[in-house]
């Protein structure tokens, strides 16, 4: 993993870094409170637009571009392995993703695709630290000195890097469909009565179909120091109607996530997942009741791509010799997380259950 810092915006009226402030969605002082008169607009030059790539020309022979524009020093976390990259002689103290201070120097890596796109911060750190607070407090059985600290102290905003993935799919299906029906069936039970009773069978036909489907924007993360299932839990995104070309002026002052995911693996991560989305749309279209022997001839066309930031609040925090991760979008607020429990509340709460199972067996029992 990588982050990038870029060079200083300075404030019209002390000097100071400018930064993008979510919750005024402008640049603003963080030592006087000016706020810049430059406003998202202004990311681009007129008639500029968020650019799709095509997937295959670019996996033969890569012309988009690679220069970060700047003198820049990578360093590599020795405990989660996060790479990252600062520029303007920063240096850093402690990996942003999981806090330790044991970070080493690494070699810049020249050929990694800048982003062109990005998804700006909208959820302030205010608002997030209120968000993750209510977040523990819905942890019932997360340790109390846990959910009174809420260690919103360790929040960072970081950009993550994503693939995004377009593409026009067209699918032949065949199956066996199978529609069930009903004999009635004569027997005799314990007592030697005569009962009928209705037994289930499936007739078998053979069925085949033909669909087209357009997935557009599907994420793949390049991040290796967010889980990806904590990801899933904050997605989605809304790249389509909300993304903005890249400006520097959008990540002054945060964290930018270089990927680890390169764009050969994000693809073919990309790829298996719309195999299993097209199986599943075919798989709808079998009639009947169940079916078997499914079979899907698949044909992608117009395959492009994008490299674009998102936006995340993150938290990382050790308990006990455990790391925990909590992620925010920091579009939509959307929190997804991890805690430790209090083995001692989960036990005094199975204790409480199985005496109201106990007390309402006895008084159950003694109104019989």
């Amino acid at each position: 993993m990588n982050n990038a810092t870029v060079a200083k915006h300075p404030c019209p009226e002390c000097g100071g870094d400018l930064q993008w402030n979510a919750a005024k969605q402008a640049l603003v002082c963080p030592y006087c409170g000016t706020v810049a008169a430059w406003t998202p607009a202004q990311a681009a030059e007129p008639g500029t637009a968020v650019v799709e790539h095509d997937l295959d020309a670019a996996l033969r022979n890569p012309e988009i571009s690679r220069d970060w524009g700047e003198q820049r020093r990578e360093v590599q976390c020795q405990s989660c392995h996060a790479i990252s990259v600062f520029v303007d002689g920063k240096v850093a103290q402690r990996c942003d993703f999981c806090g330790s201070p044991s970070i080493i120097a690494h070699e810049s890596q020249k050929d990694a695709i800048t982003p062109q796109s990005l998804l700006p911060f909208k959820i302030s750190d205010g608002q997030v630290r209120e968000l993750i607070r209510k977040w523990y407090g819905t942890r019932w059985f997360a340790p109390d000195k846990l959910k009174r600290a809420a260690l919103t102290d360790t929040l960072h905003g970081v950009y993550l890097p994503y693939w995004t993935f377009d593409a026009h799919v067209e699918a032949d299906w065949t199956a066996e469909a199978g529609h069930y029906y009903y004999e009635t069936q004569t027997y005799r039970d314990a007592q030697g009565n005569a009962r009928t009773r209705q037994v289930q069978h499936v007739r078998w036909v053979p069925a085949a179909g033909h669909i087209a489907h357009f997935f557009d924007d599907e994420l793949v993360p390049g991040t290796a120091g967010v889980q990806t299932s904590l990801l899933a839990g904050v997605e989605p995104f809304p790249t389509t109607t909300d993304l903005k070309v890249y400006s520097p002026e959008f990540v002054r002052g945060w964290t930018v996530e270089r990927y680890q995911v390169d764009l050969r693996k994000a693809s073919e991560l990309n790829r298996a997942d719309m195999d299993r989305q097209v199986r599943e749309l075919c798989s709808a279209e079998v009639p009947g009741d169940t079916q078997r022997n499914l079979q899907v001839d698949a044909r992608y066309q117009g395959r492009t791509f994008k490299h674009v930031l998102m936006p995340v609040w993150l938290v990382s925090y050790t308990y006990g010799s455990r790391r925990f991760q909590i992620v925010a979008n920091g579009y939509t607020g959307k929190i997804a997380g991890q805690h430790p429990y209090s083995w001692v509340k989960i036990f005094f709460a199975v204790v409480a259950a199985l005496i109201v199972v106990g007390l309402f067996v006895y008084f159950f029992g003694e109104s019989q």
